[in-house]
C-alpha cells in the first residue's frame, strides 16, 4: 500500500510530507506559535527555524517510505504556497493491527470554517482506501473541545480516557481516546452511542 503525494478535497490539497516545504512549515510555526503553546511540547528556540523543519520534514518523508507514518501538510487551493496545517497518520502498525494515530493542527486564524474537518475525513479516507488500515486512533484532551467536534464530525467515537496521557507544555494532561473504524466509516456498523 502506498500514498499518493497529493490530495484533493473540495477547498484543500492534502500534499505528502517532503524536505521542499521548509519555509514554509517555520513560518507557519512561528505565526502560530502563542496559539500552539496550549497544544504541544515545550519547543526549544531552533524548532521554529527552517533547519529544523527541513531535519523533520525529512523524518516524515522517511518515515512514509517505510510505511510507518504519513503526514500531510494542508493548503487552501486559492493559497497554494502557504501552509494551513496538518494531519498526520502516525505509529502505522501493520500485522494483526492495521491502526494508527491520528494527528491534527490547524493555524490559529483559521478554526470554526470546516477546513480540519474536511482534513480528517480525507485522512481517513486515505486511511481506510489507500493504506487498507482497520482502525484510526486519536487522543484530545477534554478542555479542547474545537479538536473533539472535529474528530466527532468526522465520525470517530468515545472509547475511553486515557489519564496523564501526553505531556503538554510541560504538564502531563489526560487524553480521551477516540476512535473510528473501517467498519463504521464505510457505514457497515452503526456509530456506538
Amino acid at each position: 500500500m502506498a500514498c499518493k503525494p497529493v490530495y484533493e478535497t473540495a477547498r484543500l490539497a492534502l500534499r505528502l510530507a517532503a524536505p521542499s516545504f521548509a519555509p514554509a512549515l517555520a513560518d507557519y510555526y512561528r505565526r502560530n506559535r502563542d496559539f500552539f503553546s496550549a497544544f504541544d511540547p515545550e519547543r526549544e528556540e531552533d524548532f521554529f527555524t527552517e533547519a529544523a523543519q527541513r531535519a523533520s520534514l525529512e523524518k516524515d518523508a522517511a518515515l512514509a517510505a517505510e510505511d510507518r507514518g504519513y503526514r500531510f501538510y494542508l493548503f487552501r487551493k486559492e493559497e497554494p504556497e502557504t501552509i494551513m496545517g496538518m494531519v498526520g497518520l502516525n505509529n502505522l502498525v501493520r500485522g494483526a493491527f492495521q491502526s494508527c494515530h491520528l494527528g491534527y493542527k490547524l493555524d490559529g486564524d483559521l478554526l470554526c470554517r470546516g477546513y480540519m474537518t474536511e482534513a480528517v475525513k480525507a485522512a481517513a479516507d486515505i486511511a481506510f482506501t489507500d493504506l487498507d488500515l482497520h482502525r484510526i486512533e486519536a487522543n484530545i484532551m477534554p478542555r479542547n473541545g474545537a479538536s473533539l467536534r472535529v474528530a466527532e464530525k468526522a465520525g470517530f467515537y468515545h472509547e475511553g480516557l486515557a489519564l496523564k496521557y501526553l505531556r503538554i507544555n510541560g504538564v502531563w494532561e489526560d487524553h480521551i481516546h477516540m476512535v473510528l473504524r473501517r467498519e463504521l466509516w464505510s457505514g457497515e456498523e452503526a456509530r456506538p452511542n
